[in-house]
């Protein structure tokens, strides 16, 4: 059975593909685990099977016992603002690396255990 494609139906694929392509990006970067972009994919993988075939949130609403359409909206919108966490996540990871590669770098320097340049002081390639 053929139906009119609506322009929501081909933004919101294509967005949900965005996100699941971006998650995937940071796995392959290790900046987030495999779990953590099967779930994304999943969540957005549900969003385009809703968006795409809407006749199949009826067995949703059935199983939840939420009804309307506004529910469509609502998902994406929770979606965005779950990519929006995943993403502060990321940078705050990130940032949190970076501060503890700091101190920690700090921390031996003033021990003494490390000169400015970061290489060890003791290091016997040094002395030779």
């Amino acid at each position: 059975m053929v139906t009119d494609i609506t322009p929501y139906q081909v933004i919101a694929p294509l967005i949900a593909l965005f996100f699941i392509v971006y998650a995937w990006n940071h796995v392959f970067r290790g900046t987030k685990t495999l779990w953590e972009a099967m779930l994304w994919t999943g969540f957005w993988g549900f969003i385009c099977v809703i968006v795409l075939f809407p006749a199949w949130i009826g067995i949703l609403t059935e199983w939840t016992g939420i009804k309307g359409e506004a529910n469509a909206v609502f998902a994406i919108s929770i979606g965005v603002l779950l990519f929006i966490v995943f993403h502060m996540l990321i940078r705050m990871e990130r940032m949190q690396k970076r501060i503890t590669e700091l101190v920690r770098h700090e921390a031996l320097e003033e021990a003494g255990l490390r000169n400015a340049e970061g290489s060890p002081e003791g290091d016997v390639r040094r002395k030779i």
